[in-house]
């Protein structure tokens, strides 16, 4: 997913360079979601391991 909204802020900054500004402004949003549910995600994750919840910790059981 971060990969995705590198690639878009990379055509944004290309698009706007060009003066293609219509195309510039929809993947600069585009990039903004896919960073934004990329770190809620990231954290969510984060905050999972952190507790101890996973399969890793079922099996051991």
């Amino acid at each position: 997913m971060l990969k995705y909204a590198i690639v878009f802020a990379i055509i944004s900054l290309i698009a706007g360079a060009l003066g293609f500004g219509g195309i510039a402004a929809g993947s600069a949003g585009i990039a903004k979601i896919l960073f934004g549910l990329f770190l809620i995600l990231a954290v969510v994750f984060i905050v999972l391991a952190a507790l101890g919840v996973g399969a890793a910790r079922k099996a051991l059981k």
